[in-house]
């Protein structure tokens, strides 16, 4: 199912963020550049993106934001516990960057995640300058660094941060 909500209209008025099923092959094109990009950036240990088929699981929900018909980003959350989730697959199209696209949907899914009653959302991410604008927009978002969590490990390639919801 894909369900609409319209964005700031100080974005764009017609900018959309949809809860989505991943059907569409534009995402599973996007998710593979993403994919790439991650490969570039950290040794093959380190890559912890998921692919199509890892998002499909029934503890993920998944987000694309869209103008249009032009796919601008995505992000998801795993379902870690009874109250608490981690942040997967935040990616925004390079044409689309510093254009607000990450932060409407860090801010749609943390609304998201509040609602389902979640208390807490992490997240793993890179530590290659390539990361420093995720890394800006987490903490400008209330995220703080943590040890890892979950399955990880430690690791000189991955930063991992928390929010209290």
């Amino acid at each position: 199912m894909i369900m609409t909500a319209t964005l700031s209209p100080s974005l764009s008025t017609d900018l959309s963020i949809r809860l989505d099923d991943l059907q569409d092959p534009r995402i599973a094109a996007f998710l593979e550049d993403h994919l790439a990009d991650m490969r570039r950036t950290s040794p093959p240990e380190s890559v912890h993106a998921l692919d199509l088929a890892a998002l499909r699981r029934p503890e993920i929900q998944f987000w694309t934001v869209w103008q249009g018909e032009e796919l601008l980003g995505t992000g998801a959350i795993k379902l870690l516990g009874q109250q608490h989730a981690e942040l997967k697959s935040m990616r925004t199209a390079p044409a689309a960057r510093g254009r607000g696209v990450a932060r409407a949907l860090l801010q749609h899914i943390l609304s998201q995640a509040r609602a389902q009653g979640l208390t807490r959302l992490s997240l793993e991410t890179g530590t290659t300058p390539d990361f420093a604008p995720a890394h800006a927009l987490y903490l400008s978002s209330g995220f703080e660094n943590c040890g890892p969590f979950g399955s990880y490990v430690f690791d000189p390639f991955s930063r991992y941060m928390t929010l209290a919801l």
